[in-house]
């Protein structure tokens, strides 16, 4: 292990300054702390999450570097850091405290203290990692505990996943978010197994990984409900056995008359009330959905009480597919590396300088998941 390093490191970063841009510039990067580790990013997926905070429809202090779907490689660790040593393959997901209920329980993604250690725009204590050659403002970071549209990232050691060395790195950071967002809520939130019946609204990159991990667990019907054709064609040509275009058809009498009467599971992308609502209609006898798509802060669902009583569904809502990342993201990328996850479908790369491009590619529908080139 290499010594520690205390100098700051001039880096360069997306910066959104104000809302709605990224614009790049050089930043400050402080050396890890003990618990901490830098990572040479080489890229970095961007994700529906970090548009939103750009746009401020959910505010996140300003200044502030993004970036939530980092890979790369160790260039230095902290001092008390063990998982991961310089050199290694790393992709970067969310940060969890470790010491609360959920997090007990192995359910870090619901960690009481989410919002605080990944959307707070600083560290627990107030400092920060980042900070702008004009010293009197303050560079906000910590951005899911990395921040990682920039050339280095500070991690903490616990949101850092070693990742095997014969992978394709740059196509790695989406596992830390999107991908195993779909994956984790259909194999694990969920519980979709062999035989059953699933659907999923919004064909995007978390609907895709839902797709083609419920084609992985062995279910029989799987529907894609969307408005974009090619997006259908490609959730057909992923594991999808049926499709719906959301404009075109009643989807709640199309899955009901595609499966005899509902889905065993249903999951919403969009944050959507109507399309959540017709999720749960879309239900079986005992059928259970999931919401995992954000809402506008003001967000209502409306829904007749006894389609929970006398029909016995469930309806929940789930963080980054509830997945503990050391252990979900190997399991995606071994099977991507098997041939049986090819979540590559779904990517289109960026040169770093290409990121505003990528963000209006994003919010056009052109692209399904953009992952912008750093390093």
């Amino acid at each position: 292990m290499s010594a520690q390093s205390t100098a700051t490191r001039e880096i360069t970063a997306a910066v959104v300054r104000e809302k709605g841009s990224f614009e790049l510039g050089p930043v400050s990067l402080r050396p890890p702390r003990p618990d901490e580790v830098l990572v040479r990013v080489v890229a970095t997926g961007l994700c529906h999450t970090d548009l939103v905070v750009r746009d401020q429809v959910y505010p996140v202090p300003l200044p502030v570097v993004l970036g939530h779907e980092g890979a790369g490689v160790v260039e230095e660790v902290g001092s008390a850091v063990t998982k991961v040593e310089p050199g290694d393959h790393v992709a970067l997901s969310f940060l969890n405290c470790g010491q609360c209920r959920p997090c007990f329980d192995g359910s870090p993604a619901a960690c009481a203290h989410f919002n605080d250690l990944n959307f707070a725009g600083q560290r627990q204590d107030g400092s920060h990692a980042l900070s702008l050659p004009d010293q009197d403002t303050v560079l906000h970071d910590r951005f899911f505990g990395q921040s990682s549209f920039a050339t280095f990232a500070i991690a903490h050691e616990d949101n850092t996943v070693k990742v095997r060395r014969d992978a394709p790195l740059e196509l790695l950071g989406p596992l830390g978010c999107g991908v195993q967002t779909g994956a984790g809520t259909v194999w694990r939130g969920l519980g979709v197994g062999a035989g059953a019946s699933f659907a999923v609204t919004g064909a995007g990159a978390v609907g895709l990984s839902a797709v083609m991990a419920a084609r992985v667990a062995g279910a029989t019907t799987i529907i894609a409900v969307d408005v974009v054709p090619a997006r259908l064609e490609l959730a057909r040509e992923l594991g999808a056995t049926h499709v719906i275009n959301g404009k075109e058809t009643d989807t709640v009498a199309e899955i009901r008359r595609i499966t005899g009467g509902g889905v065993d599971y249903a999951l919403d992308t969009t944050g959507v009330p109507a399309l959540i609502e017709q999720c749960v209609e879309g239900l079986r006898q005992k059928g259970s959905a999931a919401i995992l798509g954000a809402s506008k802060p003001d967000a209502m669902i409306r829904l007749p009480a006894n389609t929970f009583m006398q029909s016995c569904k469930s309806l929940m809502g789930i963080v980054e597919g509830d997945s503990v990342p050391d252990v979900l993201v190997p399991q995606i990328l071994d099977r991507y590396m098997q041939g049986r996850f090819p979540f590559d479908r779904l990517v289109r790369f960026y040169d770093f300088d290409q990121i505003e491009q990528a963000a209006a590619d994003t919010e056009s529908g052109a692209v399904v998941k953009p992952i912008v080139r750093i390093g």
